[in-house]
């Protein structure tokens, strides 16, 4: 019998593929115009700086709530192009240890992660994800932390008693994709750090 679809991830993958081509479309009109504009005014610059967060989010998006077959893979060159797109002139920053070869189902809870980290540092920081054979540790510090006990709690309890709002449904997603990838998270809270591991 086939394995049930993840539809939701399903949903995401159609999104992010229906998107990134009009947006790479709009990157490149903007581009044209840049070249043949006899003075680039902050409009512009605006519009060009917009599209590049656009595509880099969608990039991210893709492969934090799209589909990942088992045996998919994904590089550590794009991972890493990612990563540094998403995070250009924030206050957030991210570095990454692995391998060259990566599965994507383990870059894709990396990711989700990530987000829950960025949750908990609104104030900018440095996470770290460091790959070494089957485990992976995702750690975040900041001089100030924001943790909602209650929302941390999903991450362990499905059924916690905490508000997520769509801003926030990462932390909802982590746990069914630990369970369908027969994963157990660790999760060390902190005063200025945050370690979990799968």
């Amino acid at each position: 019998m086939p394995e049930k679809p993840d539809l939701a991830a399903l949903i995401g993958s159609r999104i992010c593929h229906d998107l990134i081509s009009p947006i790479g479309a709009i990157g490149n009109g903007v581009e044209l115009m840049l070249m043949e504009a006899a003075t680039k005014g902050p409009e512009l610059s605006l519009i060009s700086e917009s599209v590049a967060n656009a595509n880099a989010r969608i990039r991210y998006f893709r492969v934090a709530f799209g589909s990942a077959g088992s045996d998919a893979r994904i590089g550590r060159p794009e991972v890493l192009s990612i990563l540094s797109e998403v995070t250009k002139g924030g206050r957030l920053q991210i570095g990454w240890t692995g391998p060259a070869d990566l599965s994507r189902r383990e870059v894709k809870l990396a990711f989700l992660l990530i987000q829950c980290l960025e949750t908990a540092m609104p104030w900018g920081g440095q996470i770290t994800v460091v790959t070494e054979g089957p485990r992976c540790t995702v750690t975040g510090t900041a001089p100030r932390l924001r943790v909602d006990p209650a929302l941390w709690e999903v991450l362990s309890n499905p059924h916690a008693a905490a508000d997520i709002t769509p801003a926030l449904v990462h932390f909802a997603l982590v746990p069914a994709e630990m369970q369908a990838q027969a994963r157990r998270l660790t999760v060390e809270i902190g005063a200025t750090e945050i370690r979990m591991g799968f």
